[in-house]
């Protein structure tokens, strides 16, 4: 092979094994119902979990129930402002900044030193 092809047929293998890399993680669940799986960590203690019922709606929000317990999430860009019901009695509220790892939600309220990961399922419900 001339050296002059060398940087091109590098480049594209680096294309080509980025983009398997991208294929093979795991993207943001659609809107819709979801099953999924609520963790949640008093830090440094190890997460405690259990299943859940995930409705993530195309405005950006996402309204999550776990057993008698609702968790109403909006997402804003960077932010996530959480409101936590048990029927129709408000327990809490607070703002935690979010990221998506796959189809995995995290945030993280400080002021708790509570970690929370909403990991769905591959299975829309």
């Amino acid at each position: 092979m001339r050296a002059a092809a060398r940087p091109i047929v590098a480049a594209l293998l680096a294309s080509a094994v980025g983009s398997l890399a991208v294929a093979a993680a795991p993207a943001r669940p659609e809107v819709g119902r979801h099953a999924a799986e609520l963790c949640v960590a008093t830090l440094p203690k190890p997460p405690s979990c259990g299943p859940a019922q995930v409705d993530l709606r195309a405005d950006g929000s996402l309204r999550m129930r776990v057993d008698d317990i609702v968790y109403n999430l909006k997402l804003h860009s960077s932010q996530v402002d959480v409101i936590v019901m048990h029927h129709v009695v408000q327990i809490d509220e607070f703002t935690a900044p979010y990221e998506w790892l796959g189809p995995t939600l995290q945030f993280v309220d400080n002021e708790r030193r509570s970690r929370y990961e909403v990991r769905f399922s591959s299975v829309k419900r």
